[in-house]
């Protein structure tokens, strides 16, 4: 049985390979990296360290494990938020396992890298701020606060 569209069929078969040609085309060079990711990564590099700190150097445990819970709310919060605007592609993959790091044991030196980490993360994350969209400004600008304040509790 044979339809007859009214189409010529050179048109249709001309339409179906260019319709294959703009399926194939290069999607162009993938995004920049999210720079809310490499915040997430040092909170979650300065939680680390902050608990290694709280476990090491007793004088410094009540400060240290708050440092270690915020800054590990400020990771939890970074990545929800980089995965909301750019979903993984799987969701199999997961970080790899980090070695925790050393602490040191003296309490002034112990002292010093967590307000270096805090000083160092409050700058980076206040430089992104003008930047970003409201929301992510808003979320950026909390840890932001958050990381001053952990200074005092210091």
């Amino acid at each position: 049985m044979r339809i007859n569209s009214g189409v010529p069929r050179r048109t249709v078969l001309v339409g179906v390979a260019l319709g294959a040609a703009a399926g194939c085309t290069d999607p162009g060079p993938p995004p920049p990296p999210d720079p809310l990711a490499a915040l997430a990564d040092r909170a979650r590099a300065d939680a680390a360290l902050a608990t290694a700190i709280a476990s090491a150097v007793p004088s410094l445990a009540e400060g240290a494990g708050e440092v270690a819970r915020v800054r590990g709310e400020h990771a939890t919060a970074l990545k929800a938020e980089v995965e909301r605007e750019r979903p993984p592609v799987s969701t199999t993959a997961s970080a790899p396992p980090t070695t925790p790091p050393a602490a040191p044991k003296d309490e002034k030196a112990a002292l010093k890298a967590l307000t270096d980490g805090l000083t160092a993360a409050q700058k980076e994350a206040a430089g992104l701020v003008p930047a970003l969209p409201r929301y992510r400004a808003g979320l950026v600008g909390s840890v932001t606060a958050a990381c001053a304040s952990l200074r005092e509790v210091l």
